[in-house]
């Protein structure tokens, strides 16, 4: 089975092409200013909280908090001294760590306040691949299920419950 390499390039011509300098703008007095944002402030108060959090999500580009944590697939797995805990997940704002594996966080696709699908850099054992991969908590934070797609998928979800802290 080959894995693909991971090119970082094109992430970093991504964020850098998002920085783009401008000139700079004309200069407004601030009755002036005050009476655009006026002009231009929303009517309506109802749709800003939703559109908010699902922006803030996903422009932040880490997964939600809600998923971070510690997670195993068995109970053991979070509770081993030994360092066997083959199940374990630890789960940050852009990495996924896992028994003899690392994923880090590459582009983000959808994010929601309680779940993120993005594509992942997996490294381990000598080997790196590509995988994207969907976490969701359909009970704010109890659980933590898991979907892979692509070559190197698991075929399923994986469910995981969260390991005290």
């Amino acid at each position: 089975m080959t894995k693909t390499a991971l090119i970082p390039a094109a992430a970093l011509a991504l964020a850098l092409s998002a920085c783009s300098g401008g000139g700079e703008a004309p200069r407004q007095s601030s009755e002036e200013a005050s009476e655009e944002a006026s002009e231009k402030a929303p009517s309506s108060e109802a749709a800003a909280p939703e559109a908010t959090s699902e922006a803030v999500a996903t422009a932040a580009g880490t997964i939600p908090e809600v998923l971070r944590g510690r997670w195993g697939l068995v109970p053991a797995d979070c509770t081993s001294t030994k360092g066997d805990a083959k199940g374990l997940m630890t789960v940050s704002a852009d990495k996924l760590t896992f028994y003899e594996s690392v994923a880090e966080l590459g582009q983000v696709k959808a994010a929601e306040a309680d779940r993120v699908a993005a594509s992942y850099a997996f490294s381990g054992e000598g080997q790196t691949w590509l995988l994207d991969v969907a976490l969701s908590s359909p009970d704010g934070g109890k659980t933590l299920v898991r979907r892979d797609s692509g070559p190197d998928a698991m075929p399923g979800p994986l469910t995981y419950t969260k390991c005290p802290s």
